[in-house]
């Protein structure tokens, strides 16, 4: 219940307790005032004094058993008849005491239990008051009677018009209450869900940075793999050819490449510390980059290597570029480690909204499905190439068999160039 609708209960519940007060008090007044007119006789003053006596009397009690008594009950029925009564026979006795009957019209529902007798009560005031607009009881001409039935059905139309909007208004205050109390426990409910999801954002915030850091480390650990730690064994490959070299011209020559894979990636290592971006496309896109990656593990590995560029070239965004780089060094790498081949042919194809990296060898090839279960499921492999490319929305895939070769496709979406 709103302020609004408290307020105004507040200020009913005050009409129907002190009003029948200030209404038999005004109608004595009216009844004094006018004793000689309306009320001849010692016997029908003295009759009136008793009466407004005993209707004070009868307030003063209901006023105290009211308290324990609440609401309609058999007890406010009778008190509301006992009033009606008193108040009947001070309307005979003088008509200006139908103000007092009138205080009916205010509380029948508060007072009297079943629906039918919350129509008789207002109804058999309005007997009294019309009878009282009337020119009083008892009635000296039949046009008294005429009068007082034309009276009392106007007032019977009155009551029932003001208790249907009653009715009404009554109905309207309590589905507007009810409406309230629903909202308030919607907004409880909306409240508690606002609480559980701030709860759960929370969590899944920290679900994801642990995430994120978890895949940070796998990326840093790829990225070490395929830079660093190929250009280590490079590095050790030249030095064993340099221990085993025939003349000092053939060990100057391994020595320099040694030289060169270490700046390289002392190179690597720096970028990677910086932004992760691949050393070989800093300057350049990333066909060229294949192209000279091809180029210097050719010449590395003595493995014949050739690379090809097919479909309408585009410039691409540097997540992209990097990953297909990568994987192109960790598939070459593999095939100068594993594959004993002697031929690798590496097509980059732009095609559509895609790019193809194509990575060929006719090495010894290998089963899949025969791979040691760490390296299908760990290490930076095959699954961390497949990884680079499912980071990007990619795809990776390998086909080999023993004594056929490899071939392997990365195929990620073509995202430009910011």
């Amino acid at each position: 219940m709103t302020a609004v609708d408290t307020d105004i209960e507040r200020r009913w519940e005050l009409i129907r307790s002190k009003g029948p007060y200030g209404l038999l008090a005004f109608a004595a007044l009216l009844s004094a005032a006018t004793a000689a007119e309306l009320t001849p006789g010692t016997t029908r003053r003295t009759a009136a004094a008793v009466l407004v006596a005993a209707g004070f009397g009868l307030q003063l009690w209901w006023g105290r058993a009211s308290r324990t008594r609440p609401g309609p009950s058999t007890a406010g029925t009778w008190y509301y008849t006992a009033r009606w009564a008193l108040g009947f026979a001070l309307t005979w006795l003088n008509p200006f005491f139908s103000f007092y009957v009138a205080a009916g019209y205010f509380d029948a529902d508060e007072l009297m239990s079943g629906r039918r007798l919350r129509w008789i009560g207002p109804f058999a005031c309005a007997i009294a008051v019309s009878s009282a607009q009337a020119g009083g009881l008892p009635f000296a001409a039949w046009t008294q009677w005429v009068l007082f039935a034309g009276l009392l059905v106007v007032n019977s139309v009155i009551l029932t018009v003001v208790g249907h909007l009653t009715t009404q208004q009554e109905e309207r205050s309590r589905a507007r209450a009810e409406t309230i109390a629903e909202l308030e426990r919607t907004n409880a409910a909306l409240q508690q869900a606002l609480d559980e999801n701030a709860a759960l954002h929370a969590q899944l915030l920290v679900q994801a940075r642990e995430a994120g850091v978890a895949d940070e480390r796998r990326r840093l650990a790829a990225e070490i793999h395929d830079t660093i730690a190929q250009g280590l064994t490079g590095i050790i490959a030249q030095l064993q050819v340099v221990a085993n070299a025939p003349d000092l011209a053939t060990a100057r020559t391994h020595l320099d490449r040694a030289a060169g894979l270490a700046r390289h990636s002392l190179g690597e290592a720096r970028r990677s510390v910086h932004n992760l971006t691949p050393v070989a496309l800093e300057h350049d896109g990333l066909p060229e980059a294949l192209k000279g990656t091809v180029a210097e593990w050719a010449e590395r590995s003595g493995v014949r290597a050739e690379f090809t560029t097919t479909g309408t070239a585009e410039q691409l965004h540097d997540e992209v570029s990097a990953t297909l780089l990568r994987i192109a060094q960790e598939a070459l790498s593999n095939a100068s480690r594993h594959a004993r081949a002697t031929r690798v042919g590496v097509t980059l194809t732009f095609l559509g909204d895609e790019v193809i990296l194509d990575i060929r060898d006719d090495g010894q090839g290998f089963d899949p499905l025969a791979l040691p279960e760490r390296t299908r499921t760990g290490g930076f492999g095959l699954p961390g190439m497949r990884a680079r490319a499912e980071r990007i929305a990619g795809s990776l895939t390998v086909e080999s068999e023993p004594g056929n070769g490899t071939a392997l496709s990365a195929r990620v979406p073509l995202v430009p160039h910011e």
